[in-house]
């Protein structure tokens, strides 16, 4: 699994935001037995695309392709989603994954 953190640089302005997303989120929810990483990155990025929120959403796909998802899963998940949430979302997504993919091929 990739360990996870807060932007540093988000520290001097959201000290507590920067030590809760650390301890909390990636500390405890993040490894929590239950889902794997790869399961939990599958779904973080369904719903960061579902909810367009593409500030967040390029770095778990990244984060999804490291936990193990596969180019193809993830595609098939952002068209899927598609038709549950919305046309814009799912094309944002893709086009930010095709970025990452292109990013990493050079």
């Amino acid at each position: 699994m990739v360990k996870q953190s807060a932007p540093q640089a988000l520290a001097g302005i959201a000290p507590k935001l920067v030590e809760v997303t650390n301890d909390v989120l990636f500390g405890d929810v993040w490894e929590r037995a239950e889902l794997s990483p790869r399961d939990r990155s599958l779904v973080t990025v369904s719903v960061l695309a579902a909810l367009y929120r593409s500030e967040q959403l390029p770095y778990h796909l990244g984060v999804a392709l490291e936990n193990g998802l596969t180019v193809e899963e993830l595609s098939e998940a952002i068209t899927h989603l598609a038709f549950y949430a919305g046309w814009p979302g799912a094309m944002t997504a893709i086009n930010q994954l095709k970025k990452i993919i292109d990013e990493r091929a050079s």
